[in-house]
């Protein structure tokens, strides 16, 4: 996808210099002259940047940048003029600017400043278009690299192993591999855990009448329902050892035998199964066949923790919310502040569910169209881990001058005030200093009425 430029400057000079200088591949330049030219481009073309000129007869920058703000505020402006004040600068950065040039602007030092810019855009747009996966939300490296596994796996996989701690997501993960498997047959479901030892063997490969007391009729099993298509076995740790020696020949032949029947029958089953147990250690305890271990890891996926893609947490938060406010009829357009500050601030023991859980909780309590603390459930504001310090980023060149009784709010204030400061004002070189996104520097600029 193109990146949209819009450059206004009333100096014509000024404009084919500019555009000259940052015209590249997959760029596309918009000039304006006059800044009600400039926003009727920003409202036709929605550029991702806008370079503008501060001193203007007709409207100055800061005017500009004040309207593109009220109707296109994610758009990143930078300001451009020849006479620097930093009261100027600090007003243009706290009223929504991403930079503030001075002229005459250097052009390595202007190819550099908006080349980052436009970096982050790509980087803004791919992520946004890979952040959903059959399902599936993420766009941390963890997740890419996840979903390109799938991708890769999919349509050659006979047997797969599924790794990943409770609520990660393990089932979307099977349902994403049968997705791109191609097969052509149903996904179909056994939760070991679930299944009572003795009935096992009738679950995946059906029984005959009168194999055993209740047997009034055959039944098929899974095996055969899953014919063409795939059977995911969750929680396969949990399988007991003699089914276990069945399982694998199973997979191995291609065939199953009904309970109480001396004939096999052939099937074409793509096994995927799961587990948020260490098999390794199963296996050295007696309690997983080896052999089957190395059958099913021939493909294996681990799938991260929450805590450790917790960049995905605002991805998530903003999916759960759109997806109980449309179940519960509510028009909820978000979070507070502060109920995300608890949110970042907690570790997700739980993982995705136990946010899925809060959320819809959440969403259900919201008596207006902002999720606020108090609609969360009372055991997440309850753990201490919430109220973790640890939570806040610090940059490596931060003085500990913090009141110690200060608020862990005002702590953070100081670090990003600190940050920007340090930073002349440019977000994105702030936002690297605090190991954070821009986006997230926005955000808790807006919280502390720096914007």
């Amino acid at each position: 996808m193109d990146i949209s430029i819009v450059i206004l400057d009333d100096n014509a000079g000024s404009l084919d210099l500019l555009s000259t200088a940052l015209a590249q591949e997959g760029v596309v330049i918009h000039t304006a002259s006059r800044p009600s030219e400039a926003l009727e481009l920003v409202r036709r073309h929605h550029p991702q940047l806008v370079l503008t000129d501060l001193v203007m007869p007709e409207m100055t920058g800061l005017d500009v940048l004040n309207r593109i703000m009220e109707f296109a505020p994610t758009t990143d402006v930078v300001l451009m003029t020849a006479h620097y004040t930093t009261e100027t600068a600090v007003q243009a950065i706290r009223n929504g600017a991403a930079d503030y040039l001075e002229k005459p602007i250097r052009l390595p030092i202007l190819r550099e400043r908006v080349g980052r810019l436009i970096e982050d855009t790509r980087r803004r747009q791919q992520l946004g278009s890979d952040a959903e996966f059959e399902g599936l939300i993420g766009a941390s490296l963890k997740m890419a690299e996840m979903f390109a596994r799938i991708r890769r796996i999919a349509p050659h996989y006979r047997s797969a192993l599924i790794q990943g701690a409770t609520g990660t997501g393990k089932d979307l993960v099977a349902r994403a591999l049968h997705a791109r498997s191609g097969v052509k047959g149903q996904y179909v479901v056994l939760n070991c855990s679930a299944v009572v030892e003795t009935l096992f063997e009738s679950e995946l490969f059906g029984h005959v009448r009168g194999a055993f007391t209740g047997a009034d009729r055959d039944k098929p099993g899974l095996f055969e329902a899953a014919t063409d298509g795939t059977l995911f076995l969750d929680e396969i740790g949990d399988m007991p050892i003699a089914t276990q020696a069945k399982l694998l020949r199973a997979l191995q032949n291609q065939e199953i035998q009904r309970v109480g029947s001396l004939q096999t029958r052939k099937v074409n089953v793509r096994v995927i199964a799961a587990t948020h147990r260490n098999l390794r250690q199963a296996v050295a305890d007696r309690l997983f066949r080896e052999d089957l271990y190395y059958r099913l890891a021939m493909v294996e996926i681990p799938v991260p923790s929450l805590a450790e893609r917790r960049e995905d947490l605002p991805l998530l938060i903003r999916h759960f919310v759109e997806r109980f406010g449309q179940q519960y009829g509510k028009t909820i357009r978000g979070v507070s502040p502060r109920t995300r500050l608890v949110l970042e601030r907690h570790n997700w023991p739980g993982n995705v569910r136990e946010l899925e859980n809060a959320i819809g909780h959440a969403s259900m309590m919201a008596e207006s169209d902002e999720i606020d603390v108090a609609d969360l459930p009372a055991a997440l504001l309850a753990e201490p881990s919430t109220l973790s310090s640890d939570a806040i980023p610090r940059s490596p060149d931060q003085p500990s001058t913090l009141q110690e009784d200060a608020s862990l709010a005002e702590h953070e204030r100081q670090l990003v005030v600190s940050a920007l400061e340090k930073a002349q004002g440019n977000q994105s070189h702030a936002a690297r200093a605090l190991g954070i996104g821009r986006d997230a520097l926005r955000y808790k600029m807006k919280k502390y009425g720096l914007l």
